[in-house]
């Protein structure tokens, strides 16, 4: 029997965790957030204070990391049985997993350990090449966006709710290079995936959009 699976790509900030999590629960599916695979790997990285230029080093590290996924209302995520939650959000660790993605060696070591993921019920997988790339054949593709300037706001929210000082100018522009990035890298790069089903949340409620996923579903 084939497992059902519905990927959600889209630029950093847009809402996919968040929409991701929620139709997972509503569905019973598993779920997969293989952006938090790169930013974990990204807090290995810099733990180990290696250079971002070491490609065979950071894959060795990618090869050795042991991740475990808690998704209950919040995701809890444990590297080495210890919770690096907290950790995934910073800027430095969004910057440098987007630097260490663009590795075609380091896709390549956690390609198949997304891929592990495809288990019954269903699985939802949220990141930015889950529909153009790891799960190709998924019979649900979503393509979620927003602005940068309407993405970089909420995060700036985020951050003050947090009390944590924040600039909006400044996490505009990164938001701005990590997307040039992400579209212009070699390997895999953020794309909408064919067939998908563009949503562009700038003017929906977190609700709205979880909505219009299930109702694809159904």
């Amino acid at each position: 029997m084939q497992v059902p699976v519905l990927t959600i790509d889209g630029p950093s900030g847009a809402g996919k965790g968040t929409v991701s999590r929620a139709v997972a629960k509503l569905l019973g599916w598993h779920y997969l957030d293989s952006g938090s695979i790169y930013r974990s790997l990204a807090v290995a990285v810099l733990k180990s204070g290696l250079d971002l230029s070491d490609v065979a080093a950071i894959c060795r590290v990618a090869e050795a990391m042991s991740l475990e996924f808690d998704c209950g209302d919040e995701l809890v995520v444990k590297l080495g049985g210890a919770d690096i939650t907290s950790q995934l959000g910073t800027e430095t660790t969004g910057n440098t997993a987007s630097i260490i993605a663009a590795y075609p060696e380091v896709r390549a070591v956690l390609l198949q350990k997304q891929k592990d993921f495809q288990r019954l019920p269903g699985l939802v997988a949220d990141g930015r090449d889950m529909g153009s790339v790891v799960f190709q054949d998924a019979k649900i593709k979503v393509y979620l966006t927003a602005s940068a300037e309407e993405r970089a706001l909420r995060r700036y929210k985020q951050l003050i709710e947090k009390g944590i000082d924040a600039n909006l100018i400044q996490i505009t522009r990164e938001i701005e290079e990590r997307d040039c990035r992400d579209q212009q890298r070699a390997t895999a790069p953020l794309t909408v995936p064919e067939g998908a089903h563009y949503i562009d949340s700038s003017s929906l409620t977190i609700q709205q959009v979880i909505d219009q996923v299930v109702n694809l579903v159904d």
